[in-house]
């Protein structure tokens, strides 16, 4: 397992910079990059990003753009336009909307993604909106974002497993709700660890509060990193 690709995005999940900046300024760019979503991104917009990027940091812009086609296409064409990592849109949009970010995104530009199933969502959640079982629902949406050329998609690590066979040509398989060994799970209901994602084949871990919440976020992100580092070898 190689890890000059850094496989932790730390989710900065603040109401404001200040709050954000101070954990980046704690974090070694060359060991995790970060994320901002929409809670940040709505109270600072672009200037966030350009100061994490300032310090060092690669970008994963987390929106989950979700609209009409010409609507999505252009929102991803201005988060290209500030330089980001990575960026996401719902992969609900359907095959119109998600061609149609692709084709908004320049070559070298981000990565595109394609959130699938929230991992806040318990089964239960995912039936009662009509969508039938949660695996099944997610292998569906993955393939529909590799059919419309985007990098790879947003899933829980329960699913990931299921999905190795669409991760050639370097479609990744982005998951939240990861937690270190002994960590709560907070308001996710589909977590894994460390050690049982990667094991599980995933590309990139976003980790938030076992890492901004800790008294001292670099020793967190160390830990997290010393647990992956034992992990299983990723399947091929």
């Amino acid at each position: 397992m190689s890890f000059e690709d850094p496989v932790i995005i730390v989710a900065l999940d603040y109401a404001d910079a200040q709050g954000a900046l101070k954990v980046a300024r704690s974090l070694d760019p060359a060991q995790c990059r970060v994320k901002v979503g929409l809670e940040l991104f709505c109270a600072e917009g672009p200037a966030v990003v350009e100061a994490l990027q300032g310090l060092g940091f690669e970008v994963f812009l987390d929106l989950k753009f979700h609209d009409i086609p010409h609507t999505v296409a252009r929102a991803c064409a201005r988060a290209a336009a500030l330089g980001v990592w990575m960026v996401n849109v719902h992969a609900l949009g359907g095959p119109r909307m998600l061609e149609a970010a692709r084709g908004a995104i320049p070559a070298g530009g981000p990565r595109l993604v394609g959130v699938t199933i929230l991992t806040s969502h318990s089964p239960e959640e995912v039936a009662a909106l009509g969508l039938g079982a949660s695996a099944e629902r997610v292998r569906l949406l993955a393939r529909s974002c590799r059919e419309a050329g985007l990098d790879g998609v947003v899933c829980s690590a329960h699913e990931t497993s299921d999905l190795q066979d669409l991760r050639a040509d370097g479609f990744v398989l982005v998951t939240p709700g990861i937690r270190p060994q002994g960590a709560a799970a907070d308001d996710q209901r589909r977590t894994r660890t460390i050690r049982e994602a990667l094991a599980s084949g995933a590309d990139y871990l976003v980790i938030g509060r076992p890492v901004t919440q800790a008294p001292d976020p670099a020793a967190a992100l160390a830990a997290c990193l010393a647990e992956a580092r034992v992990a299983p070898a990723r399947k091929a």
